[in-house]
């Protein structure tokens, strides 16, 4: 079997940052370390919106890392988003969340928008003008199959739609300014009558429901939505009628990459704590540092995220160069997102019963890290993505 139809093994890559890279990872641990750690804490235990921390993060460009500078962004590339949100996590998963979200609708407008659609939207996204953007796709009897999703927009006879439905676990439904909605606009079978619509959070009709009480993360906020009869106009349609699934998927391709880096950075953040702990710990008169088993429980988890890092940088390379990246994207989401959840857990294992109170952090990072299996596609929606990619790839390759 040819090595190519698992995997791009015809390709060398070199990682090495370059200077647009270095600024955007540096802008975003400066970020990281002023803004994000010193309330992370905090927002655990209270919860709310981080509406200041975006507001500043918007001002430095992260939200919009990958969006062309024409359109306000920074246009630095997938590979400079991916190191980014790798740093922002360590310091605060819940507000990294939002901005990967964020960053997420802004790419999806300025790919599949009209000119007057990204001019119009794109530019608010990346501001934060809108706050943040919203991805509205999932629904109770539609998470790991949005094919099945009841939402509808029916054509109002001059030229729009009228939304009714409900979506679920929507990050930063609460504060959002714009949201990417997905809709049945026929009764097409399966994917073949979505379509997705640009709508405005202040448009009437739309009702933000109560935030969601979670595990962790909790400085993002997870709400429902309703749309009541919402009016659309034709400007409001994101590319065409019947095509939304496949603006879906392309999307949540690029997204995984951004959860990737979000496991990793929980994952990282704890290794770097446990390490220090198990060097000033002392049992038995010695270090814990100095015992095989704590040695071997950081050497796993520091050889396990470094191999889930390189899978996302391959997988953003991949995204930079225009090139095809769903299976790479689900091999980095599923490895990073696994890794760092074992990570965060042996980390709590080297603290002992200090792990496990609100003393030290890494009991925040086990929970903040654990969802990062189940949004964006679960762990198993990866394992099918990626058979059915080499699957693909092994046909083409065959044939």
């Amino acid at each position: 079997m040819p090595l190519g139809a698992c995997s791009s093994f015809d390709t060398m890559y070199d990682f090495t940052p370059t200077e647009d890279q270095e600024l955007i990872v540096s802008t975003a641990r400066q970020f990281a370390a002023r803004t994000l750690a010193p309330r992370a804490a905090e927002l655990d235990v209270a919860g709310g919106f981080p509406r200041e921390s975006l507001a500043e993060a918007a001002s430095l460009g992260l939200l919009g890392i990958n969006v062309p500078e024409r359109l306000g962004g920074v246009e630095a590339g997938a590979v400079a988003y991916a190191l980014a949100v790798i740093e922002l996590a360590k310091a605060c998963a819940g507000t990294t969340v939002a901005m990967t979200v964020s960053n997420m609708v802004a790419e999806v407008v300025t790919k599949f928008g009209t000119p007057e659609q990204q001019q119009e939207h794109v530019p608010r996204l990346c501001s934060g003008e809108y706050v943040v953007g919203g991805f509205a796709l999932s629904e109770a009897g539609a998470g790991s199959d949005p094919a099945g999703m009841r939402t509808r927009a029916v054509a109002n006879g001059r030229g729009g739609y009228v939304l009714s439905g409900q979506k679920l676990w929507i990050t930063s439904g609460t504060d959002a300014g714009l949201f990417v909605v997905w809709a049945r606009t026929s009764d097409a079978p399966g994917s073949q009558g979505i379509s997705a619509f640009v709508v405005r959070g202040d448009a009437p009709g739309l009702v933000r429901g109560k935030p969601e009480h979670k595990t962790g993360q909790h400085a993002s906020t997870t709400t429902p939505l309703e749309f009541n009869d919402v009016e659309l106009g034709p400007e409001a349609l994101l590319g065409e009628e019947g095509k939304g699934f496949r603006v879906a998927m392309m999307a949540l391709d690029g997204g995984r990459i951004g959860i990737a880096g979000l496991a990793l950075g929980c994952g990282l953040a704890a290794t770097d704590f446990a390490r220090g702990y198990a060097l000033e710990r002392q049992q038995f008169g010695h270090p814990i540092a100095d015992y095989q088993a704590i040695q071997w429980m950081l050497a796993d988890s520091a050889t396990e995220l470094e191999a889930a890092r390189l899978l996302t940088l391959r997988a953003a390379w991949l995204k930079e160069q225009g090139r095809p990246f769903t299976q790479e994207a689900s091999m980095a989401k599923l490895a990073a997102s696994e890794r760092g959840w074992a990570a965060c857990d042996r980390a709590v294992q080297v603290l002992g019963g200090f792990g496990y109170t609100r003393e030290f952090p890494v009991e925040r990072y086990l929970r903040d890290v654990r969802v990062t299996r189940i949004f964006e596609g679960t762990s198993e929606i990866q394992r099918i993505v990626i058979s059915r990619e080499i699957a693909r790839r092994f046909a083409r390759t065959a044939g």
